[in-house]
């Protein structure tokens, strides 16, 4: 599977089915969040999912055990690839998220989805930690979640490309580590709300196993030969 994840941050389900039909063969999944899976619901995960279009299910589940739990189970149930939960929920709610998973999967004969945490946004900075009272300094808590996250037997996390260094040699190579906030080079140059960045290609070296990549793609005139800017700078690294 390719390592460019298209976000389909799109106001509309037809928007989102043309965008993943036309990039299909460049991106190795497509990430459907909470703007669209609000307007759209389920059934459009199904129909992506019908048409063979790996989906990143990023609705960021949090809340008590019991109800990501079944929360899980409904995404589990719409053949989702990946889901994530937030992962300052602690370790019995990451831990009833990743058996929720398993065990859909295994009652409903399905490949079990890579469940993952998300550590901290990558539109906060140290700032912005503290004024939610985290004092200590944002590497320092993404590895505190990610390995919160592994402990509790997920498979990745979502952090940004600067942390990923450290949480792979924390956490170690078979770890999944999903980067969103690609901005630079291929993927162009706007912040917007993004604080921690990096470009494609250095967030691959540096240790991500997927990256995310939503405007700089989706709001290009011409999003194809977007896509194929960043799998190209892939292809060459």
């Amino acid at each position: 599977m390719g390592q460019l994840l298209v976000a389909l941050d799109v106001d509309s389900g037809a928007r989102a089915i043309d965008l993943a039909t036309e990039l299909r063969d460049l991106a190795g999944g497509f990430k459907v969040g909470s703007r669209l899976f609000t307007s759209e619901g389920p059934d459009l995960v199904r129909r992506l999912v019908s048409s063979g279009a790996p989906v990143f299910l990023d609705l960021k589940f949090h809340d008590i055990p019991n109800t990501v739990a079944q929360a899980v189970e409904a995404a589990v149930s719409t053949g989702v690839w990946m889901l994530n939960v937030h992962a300052s929920g602690g370790v019995p709610m990451m831990q009833a998220a990743a058996r929720a998973a398993a065990e859909t999967a295994g009652k409903e004969g399905r490949r079990r989805p890579i469940v993952i945490g998300v550590t901290v946004l990558t539109s906060m900075d140290h700032e912005a930690l503290r004024a939610v009272g985290v004092e200590r300094p944002v590497l320092d808590q993404v590895l505190a979640l990610a390995r919160m996250a592994q402990l509790a037997g997920l498979q990745g996390v979502v952090a940004s490309a600067q942390e990923t260094p450290a949480i792979r040699e924390a956490c170690g190579p078979d770890f999944q580590i999903v980067t969103p906030g690609i901005r630079g080079a291929s993927a162009g140059t706007e912040r917007n709300d993004q604080s921690r960045t990096m470009g494609p290609a250095d967030a691959i070296r540096a240790g991500a196993s997927y990256i995310v990549v939503g405007r700089p793609i989706i709001a290009a005139q011409d999003p194809r030969a977007a896509a194929e800017a960043i799998v190209e700078e892939l292809r060459q690294m």
